[in-house]
């Protein structure tokens, strides 16, 4: 009988407890490493830094200027900010009040954010401080006036001379993360100007090591004593936008990696993966906001836009991790927030659920604060379009719509959580012709193949070409295909098959994009029959090469067929290779197990890399049940297929999980035991996992106690029948 779907979430929502007792010990043994939300609200070249940190390798030798404008920005700037566009943005610039050489700076020792009952919020001086700070700087560096280069530095000393603390409740953390960032870019505009003496820039950079950087540092490693997925993805965002920023102007090579390492992980809502929540067809990725309103999403997209520019300034591609990851962010929270072309009416997204610890189960995107201006959308389009080559339709109009790029400070909505004038800063002069449509993949669900790939500029369509052997010949299977960027292809047989896209512009065809493959049909993927008597090695009989490796107390003895793998429950498992289903998204996953003792929570396996992103097969849950789980943002997230009964012990019982396209079933000795039909989640949306695991956890769960044989994993599900005849194969 099937399992309701909101039964397995109460189950899984019974358990957190104890993941967050986990998460929270996690915190503690990283803390030895080297609300309300009222501003949080709505409210180039790179050949200057290209070669500090080419290709993920920083070699410790920092650019300057390098944060969000390198020299040669500037230099592009001063010859721009008289012609359109670029004049439009310098004329909010100029007038904005915040320039004005005669307002004073007004620091005080100790900034408030959050009321904390007895001292009342201030930080409105620290922001519009910096703004002026800020927008001084920038008027200096284009125009060549040095009056304002002195008032920069006059805001500078004062607050440098003066700031001791940021307080107030949890809100402090964003005071000090968003404003860290933006003093430090005014900052590193600044550093080279002869006007500032050596010692008040030292002593600039001990505020910000003194006292903005511990406040990020400690928020990133603690969350406030909160599971890992309490915070929305804006608060892990704008401290690390702070820690990268402060890392450059101090050239701190620790403080550098800590940022870029959480950027890349996969635990905190401020990295890429998990602010991007889930790539949907087409490469439009689901903001992690989304279901809580449009302000904070943009937002988001303003603060990991800020963040990929000062790491793309150092030579780190933030930009094009995990194949444009953040560009498929900022799509889709640009089309989510434009109208659709002569109509009142917003464009449709697809959505999938979203759930943290805190059970807020977003099953739908908000709407609260569609169609608000932020002014992060000229970073976004010039870097994928005019440095890139690449299509980005949503983020194209966005920027359009906000040309003048004047942003915050009172012009346009979004507030002081972000710096403006993007117009000025980051317009570049279009691209001469867009580049080959790249980032192809293919994966099949429920026996269709499914495609997505990046565009390219100034394509008026894109064709599909299909072939039987690598590198073809290709047989074209459809063409004229314009937004999205997907195409379905189904009634295939069983086979492989091999996949291109061309584009077509006004100067001709393109080269194709990398070729993408995709199997149809039921494929023997890993076989692992645990025949071996001896050494440590498992051999793999699907001839693909994913052998496994027994670990600890794994032994060989007397199995259900011929010998088997024995795991002593303390100490011993199988490790198989890394990203073993990184391109697989139809699979089943069978073996015979042989349970000692009953344990909660032991694991038959679990593959994943670590308590954030795995899917697990469990013979006993905390409601005595078998439960298979697959997440990519924790416990709290994760969707399931429980059993129906317990597993028993003292005997071989045979398990299997089949998932195809939206329907999960896990069976015990051939008969369905449960199943999910609502699972959007495959294999491959795991990626490159690097802890795959037969009788271990990624949790500090108890190790399987027990034998286990037959382990089998194949591409594609294997239908009830053939789920039972494995039981004899």
């Amino acid at each position: 009988m099937r399992q309701p779907e909101e039964n397995v979430i109460e189950n899984i929502a019974a358990d957190i407890s104890r993941r967050t007792f986990l998460y929270s010990l996690g915190a503690l043994a990283l803390a030895g490493c080297g609300g309300g939300l009222a501003g949080d609200g709505q409210g180039g070249s790179s050949s200057a830094g290209g070669a500090a940190r080419q290709g993920g390798t920083p070699s410790g030798t920092f650019v300057h200027p390098g944060l969000l404008h390198t020299a040669a920005d500037f230099t592009r700037m001063a010859a721009k900010y008289t012609t359109s566009p670029w004049s439009g943005s310098w004329s909010l610039l100029i007038n904005n009040s915040h320039t004005n050489l005669s307002t004073p700076p007004r620091p005080v020792a100790i900034v408030y954010r959050g009321y904390d009952g007895v001292h009342p919020e201030n930080y409105s001086l620290l922001y519009k401080d910096i703004a002026a700070a800020y927008g001084c700087a920038l008027r200096w560096k284009v125009s060549g006036n040095t009056a304002y280069a002195d008032k920069a530095v006059q805001i500078m000393n004062a607050w440098s001379g003066t700031l001791t603390a940021i307080r107030g409740t949890s809100d402090h953390q964003l005071a000090a993360g968003i404003y860290g960032y933006e003093f430090a870019n005014a900052a590193e505009i600044m550093r080279g100007y002869s006007g500032w003496a050596a010692a008040d820039f030292v002593r600039f950079q001990n505020m910000m090591l003194n006292v903005f950087y511990p406040i990020n540092h400690d928020f990133l490693i603690r969350h406030n004593n909160t599971e890992i997925t309490h915070y929305w993805a804006n608060w892990d965002l704008c401290n690390l936008a702070s820690i990268l920023a402060i890392s450059v102007l101090c050239d701190d090579q620790a403080k550098w990696d800590e940022a870029i390492n959480y950027l890349k992980g996969e635990s905190g809502n401020g990295g890429i993966g998990q602010a991007v929540y889930f790539l949907h067809p087409g490469y439009l990725g689901q903001w992690q906001e989304t279901g809580r309103d449009q302000g904070h999403s943009a937002l988001g997209i303003a603060l990991l836009g800020a963040i990929c520019e000062m790491a793309w300034n150092q030579g780190e591609d933030l930009y094009g991790y995990d194949n444009n990851r953040f560009l498929a962010g900022a799509e889709y929270v640009a089309k989510s927030n434009l109208l659709q072309s002569g109509t009142s009416t917003y464009n449709t997204v697809p959505y999938v659920r979203y759930n943290n610890v805190d059970n807020v189960n977003q099953t739908a995107l908000n709407t609260d604060g569609q169609g608000a201006a932020r002014p992060c959308w000229a970073l976004v389009y010039n870097h994928y379009v005019n440095r890139k080559g690449l299509a980005a339709p949503y983020s194209k109009q966005w920027a359009q719509n906000v040309e003048g790029g004047g942003g915050n400070y009172g012009t346009t909505s979004g507030g002081y959580d972000q710096l403006g004038y993007g117009t000025l800063t980051c317009t570049l002069d279009p691209i001469a012709s867009g580049a080959a449509p790249s980032g192809l993949t293919a994966y099949t669900a429920g026996g269709v193949v499914v495609l997505s790939w990046w565009g390219s500029a100034y394509a008026t369509g894109y064709t599909v070409k299909r072939a039987t052997t690598p590198g073809g010949p290709y047989t074209t299977v459809a063409s004229g295909i314009t937004d999205l960027l997907t195409y379905s292809d189904s009634g295939l047989a069983a086979g492989t098959y091999y996949y291109v896209v061309s584009a077509s512009t006004p100067s001709g065809t393109t080269a194709n994009s990398n070729e993408a493959k995709a199997v149809v049909g039921v494929q023997l993927h890993t076989h692992l029959a645990f025949d071996e008597s001896g050494g440590t090695t498992a051999a793999d009989a699907s001839g693909q090469g994913h052998a496994g490796t027994l670990v600890g107390g794994a032994t060989w003895v007397a199995g259900k067929k011929g010998n088997c793998v024995s795991l002593n429950g303390s100490t011993g498992y199988v490790s198989l290779p890394a990203g073993i289903m990184s391109d697989v998204a139809d699979a089943t996953i069978a073996c015979w197990v042989y349970w000692n003792a009953s344990q909660t929570w032991a694991r038959v396996f679990d593959f994943g890399s670590g308590t954030g992103h795995y899917m697990f097969l469990t013979p006993r849950a905390n409601d005595g049940l078998p439960r298979f789980a697959i997440t990519v943002n924790g416990g709290s997230n994760s969707q399931a297929i429980a059993g129906n009964a317990a597993l028993p012990t003292g005997q071989w019982v045979h398990v299997a999980v089949t998932l195809s396209g939206g329907t999960g079933k896990l069976y015990v000795n051939g008969a369905q035991a449960g199943i999910n039909t609502g699972m959007f989640l495959a294999p491959f949306r795991l990626q490159n996992t690097t802890r795959n695991w037969i009788g271990r956890s990624q949790y500090p769960d108890p190790y399987f106690n027990g034998k286990i044989d037959e382990f089998r994993i194949y591409r594609g599900a294997l239908s009830a029948t053939e789920v039972a005849a494995l039981m004899t194969a």
